[in-house]
């Protein structure tokens, strides 16, 4: 089992940045892929981007690509999201995932893939 734990969210002007971390603890963090997605109110949680346990596969939402960049250190537990050129729409709660697997090469999109989650963390970005 892992547990995930966000930091970085707050208030950003429409155009700035933010780096979003992920901390993980527990089992080997190399054994798991991540992912980030998000839930603006009244929205469902929605796919952002996602990261191979190797860190060779990233996949992004249409919305987002571009803009912001997902990495990993496997050797401090921690999966990040670089967000640059932030938008109004870009506001929500951002939540870490992540998924066991045994391939190097596997990043998942879609929500019901992911076993474990964090307690999310509100980026809030004003127009």
């Amino acid at each position: 089992q892992v547990q995930l734990v966000e930091s970085g969210g707050g208030l950003v002007q429409a155009g700035g940045s933010l780096r979003l971390s992920c901390a993980a603890s527990g089992r080997a963090f190399s054994t798991y892929g991540m992912g980030w997605f998000r839930q603006a109110p009244g929205k469902e949680r929605e796919f952002v981007a996602t990261i191979s346990r190797s860190g060779g596969r990233t996949y992004y939402s249409d919305s987002v690509e571009g803009r912001l960049t997902i990495s990993r250190d496997n050797a401090k537990n921690t999966v990040y999201l670089q967000m640059n050129s932030l938008k109004f729409e870009d506001t929500a709660v951002y939540y870490c995932a992540g998924f066991s697997t045994v391939l190097n090469s596997v990043a998942y999109t879609t929500r019901e893939r992911y076993d474990y989650w964090g307690q999310g963390t509100q980026v809030t970005v004003s127009s």
